[in-house]
């Protein structure tokens, strides 16, 4: 009998581009060039007999006939992949596959995981690669760590983790000389340095501590905590930043508290999964991990 459907990597090249509207995305998230996306597209077309994408600005869209398409084939790939993934789990025993936000994996996670390792040395962890407009319903991924607050979306269960406490860090030297930073006034009258995507930390916590004045321009903006965190050891000014992502830091001495004023939002680090999908004991035992290693720094909600 003659096979009519393309190959699974062809099908794979449509459904990450069509997910992502881009195929240098779908390259990246697959580990595969741009133009191995273009051409396993190009034959899909040929194959189908008609065009799966059409060109709007910088983004690829779908056409009416690839989003039928799209439904009517994803759900076969996801549960091909689930099904493929439960028997890699049987054969090769447990494993867990993990999304976790950039910053916490790398400030905070990362240098906890020999523990988990010595804990649990049976247990492979596989970490897949962060989007930050993942839907979290990837049936190959176990759970996700990400940002959020107590409200999530129908069907997905969120545990908080860490990440509630936001403190003012300063370079060390700051703190000496007879122009030390001894209150807020002091703190507020250094350059300020802000982090782009939660440029409100800044005036959430001068709320918090009851400061009526409007919240200082900041002298600069820094993209990732790494930078910012950088910057304030560099001497350019002071940052409000979460606690845990900062810790090791701290404890070398690069930066300072600048005051012992913590401020506790709801924003914080949540462990995710959809709830129609019992977790793994390897999940049950990576939970009871992470939420003890939290347990010195985490704030109930």
């Amino acid at each position: 009998m003659r096979m009519h459907s393309p190959s699974l990597s062809e099908l794979h090249a449509f459904a990450a581009a069509a997910r992502l509207g881009s195929y240098s995305l779908a390259a990246q998230e697959l580990y595969v060039t741009q133009g191995g996306i273009s051409r396993a597209i190009a034959r899909l077309e040929e194959h189908l007999g008609f065009a799966l994408f059409e060109r709007q600005g910088r983004r690829n869209t779908l056409t009416p006939a690839g989003q039928e398409y799209l439904q009517a084939v994803e759900p076969a790939l996801m549960s091909i992949e689930a099904a493929s993934a439960a028997a890699r789990r049987r054969r090769h025993g447990p494993q867990l596959r993990l999304s976790v936000t950039p910053t916490l994996f790398s400030h905070w996670l990362i240098p906890r995981l020999p523990d988990f390792n010595a804990r649990h040395p049976a247990v492979m962890l596989s970490f897949s690669p962060y989007r930050r407009d993942d839907p979290l319903t990837a049936p190959e991924i176990d759970a996700w760590i990400r940002v959020g607050s107590r409200h999530w979306p129908a069907g997905m269960e969120a545990e908080y983790v860490i990440g509630r406490d936001l403190i003012p860090v300063c370079h060390p030297r700051e703190l000496q000389g007879p122009q030390a930073i001894r209150s807020e006034s002091d703190l507020l009258a250094r350059p300020l340095l802000f982090h782009t995507n939660y440029p409100g930390n800044w005036a959430r916590w001068m709320q918090a501590r009851g400061l009526a004045q409007p919240c200082p321009a900041p002298a600069a903006d820094f993209e990732t905590v790494a930078l910012l965190v950088q910057a304030v050891a560099a001497g350019m000014g002071v940052a409000m930043v979460q606690r845990c992502l900062v810790e090791e830091d701290l404890a070398a001495g690069r930066v300072a508290l600048a005051l012992d004023a913590t401020v506790n939002i709801e924003r914080g680090y949540f462990l995710c999964r959809p709830v129609s999908r019992a977790p793994t004991e390897a999940l049950e035992q990576f939970t009871a991990w992470i939420l003890e290693q939290a347990a010195p720094q985490a704030i109930p909600l």
